[in-house]
């Protein structure tokens, strides 16, 4: 997939969807360090099935890796290619943050 086509698939998960705003926290939390799905919960003020929601669409898109499958307390992080991104993130933020000051 050429990265044109990459940076088009992570403005579509981020700024195209209901839920892209969320995602796009939990990204850069994260990208602080690892934190589990109750850390993440509380850092958020989200439900834990929503943020288990977000989390599992950011590993099945290959932003986030999960330390152990199905483990209770297990860790999220970043992968490298959305560490590598992580300029795209803030752009997608701006964005949002100013569409967001519109309404």
């Amino acid at each position: 997939m050429a990265s044109d086509d990459l940076d088009n698939l992570l403005w579509h998960l981020i700024a195209g969807t209901k839920g892209g705003p969320n995602r796009l926290q939990i990204l850069f939390l994260l990208s602080e360090g690892p934190r589990n799905a109750n850390q993440l919960t509380k850092d958020l003020k989200l439900d834990y099935k929503t943020v288990k929601h977000h989390l599992e669409i950011l590993v099945e898109n290959g932003l986030v890796k999960v330390s152990k499958e199905k483990k209770y307390g297990e860790l999220y992080y970043l992968t490298n290619f959305a560490r590598e991104r992580i300029k795209i993130f803030e752009k997608i933020w701006e964005k949002l943050d100013k569409n967001l000051g519109e309404v």
